[in-house]
């Protein structure tokens, strides 16, 4: 059974026991510098791509990890999943579909059969404790080192300054009191203040508005630093509104996560923690933050943005600092977006049954290109897709979506362009819509707002309004023909893959 690391320390042994961290004890700046050497680790072919803790950053007595998650192998031992099988994606998303939508019950008997998953759902619950390590020390006097004890980094030449770039947020609804959790970058302006980027689509953003509305002077905060790598997961998926991300962290862990109550904020946060930063975002002030090197290979803008006043630090003795840079990909966000296509693809097919499988490609981060397969039916159905995808929470962002057949590999980059340049007529098989973007997306001729592409690259139909020919059959070897390659040349093929082609190679 895979092993399911409870906190970052438990995250940081098991990516030692894989042979999947380096340990980095040389002196190394916060200041561009430890950016540069992870852009370059991040972009090696394995082995080298590990994950990263430096030891000894100039400044700074805590070391500092990242790109812990920064690979298919390194994500799947962080949600404690066997990092080569990929069957475990398809059991979590079993369990998944169950934790969101438990199956209609027709019976006495059917709802009888549910009582035990929805005990079993319950276990998932955070539960609070009244002590924990990361309030094994605590700095209220905001005259003592706090941020400034951090080795924040400053990862791109233009950004506006240091940023925190791996915190959980942590909020709470003025209506509900249930609380939220996301990951908002922090741009450091001094000891004890930062910026909280909350975007208009934000859930924080959302809840700051709702503080407004109400009167409140301010918005209470917690941020998470160093989290459990289930819960640093669970802020960064696109959950259905009114599901706890505590809840599904838990789920994912199986088992509930321990949460302990602020010092000096009415809010809980994950006891397993390194780091915990507490403090108050008043509704009334804004403060210039930015420039940023984003996801998306340039600079985010600088704008006015919310400020965080923090009126407590605590921490873990010994703490370990926990973050990511961005930039062009691949990065190490590729691959929590990556787990995601896997994850929640059952909860888009509860809602559009038709598609069979998506991608996000690294060259679209994550909100310019979907790709996604389907089973197509009628004429004008790969539309309906799109405009399904279009109305279906964050993937209204998608600036281009590319339809193909199921039988298409969506992670086959070649396969997919030979379909797009090979199957389509631009007239016939594209659609151009407008609508909400990403805020990030510069190319966009207002803030965002833009229009969006979409492309049927499927195989075209008599059945369908204006196609008016026969379609060909693709080139295919008859497979009695292959069975006989297969068989007398068996010792060929598998020398020619094992051997350079500038090698002889014996028949």
């Amino acid at each position: 059974m895979a092993t399911k690391p409870a906190s970052l320390r438990d995250f940081i042994r098991l990516l030692e026991d894989h042979d999947a961290l380096a340990r980095i004890e040389v002196p190394v700046s916060p200041e561009l510098e430890i950016a540069e050497i992870t852009d370059r680790i991040s972009k090696a072919p394995a082995p080298q791509n590990k994950g990263l803790l430096f030891m000894h950053p100039d400044g700074a007595t805590m070391p500092v990890a990242l790109n812990l998650f920064g690979s298919h192998q390194r994500m799947k031992l962080a949600l404690g999943l066997e990092p080569t099988h990929d069957a475990d994606y398809s059991e979590l998303q079993q369990r998944l579909l169950q934790f969101i939508k438990p199956p209609k019950a027709a019976s006495m008997m059917d709802k009888l059969k549910l009582l035990p998953m929805l005990a079993d759902a319950g276990k998932f619950f955070p539960k609070t404790v009244k002590s924990a390590p990361c309030q094994e020390v605590v700095v209220t006097d905001t005259a003592q080192p706090m941020l400034d004890m951090l080795p924040i980094l400053t990862c791109w030449p233009q950004d506006g300054g240091p940023f925190i770039t791996m915190p959980v947020v942590f909020t709470k609804d003025p209506e509900t009191g249930h609380q939220n959790a996301g990951m908002y970058r922090l741009q450091k302006y001094d000891n004890c203040t930062t910026g909280m980027h909350w975007h208009k689509h934000h859930d924080g953003n959302r809840l700051y508005e709702a503080a407004r509305r109400a009167g409140k002077d301010y918005v209470e905060v917690a941020v998470a630093l160093g989290a459990p790598p289930h819960v640093v997961y669970a802020a960064t998926a696109p959950l259905p509104p009114g599901i706890d991300e505590m809840i599904f962290a838990g789920f994912l862990h199986q088992s509930p996560v321990d949460m302990v109550p602020c010092k000096t904020v009415d809010l809980e946060v994950p006891a397993q923690s390194e780091i915990i930063l507490e403090g108050r975002v008043p509704v009334d002030e804004l403060r210039w933050e930015g420039p940023f090197g984003d996801h998306t290979g340039v600079y985010s803008l600088a704008d006015d943005f919310p400020v965080f006043h923090l009126t407590a630090v605590t921490h873990r003795h010994n703490p370990i600092y926990l973050t990511t840079i961005v930039g062009k990909p691949p990065q190490e966000d590729l691959y929590l977006g990556g787990a995601t296509e896997h994850i929640f693809l059952p909860l888009l097919n509860l809602f559009i049954p038709e598609i069979t499988d998506m991608h996000m490609p690294a060259e679209g981060v994550f909100h310019n290109c979907l790709i996604v397969s389907m089973e197509k039916r009628y004429p004008g159905h790969t539309r309906k897709i799109m405009h399904s995808i279009w109305g279906f929470g964050q993937l209204m962002f998608s600036k281009y979506i590319i339809v193909v057949d199921a039988d298409v590999d969506v992670r086959n980059l070649s396969d997919v362009a030979w379909r797009v340049f090979n199957h389509t007529d631009p007239k016939r098989d594209t659609v151009i819509s407008e609508g909400p973007l990403d805020i990030l997306d510069h190319a966009c001729p207002r803030w965002a707002y833009g229009s969006k592409l979409g492309i049927d690259a499927t195989i075209k139909t008599a059945a369908e309004d204006d196609f008016q020919r026969d379609w060909p059959d693709e080139i295919v070897m008859d497979e009695a023909t292959r069975q006989k390659v297969d068989q007398r040349w068996a010792d060929y093929f598998s020398q020619t893959h094992q051997k350079s082609p500038r090698q002889p190679v014996s028949v």
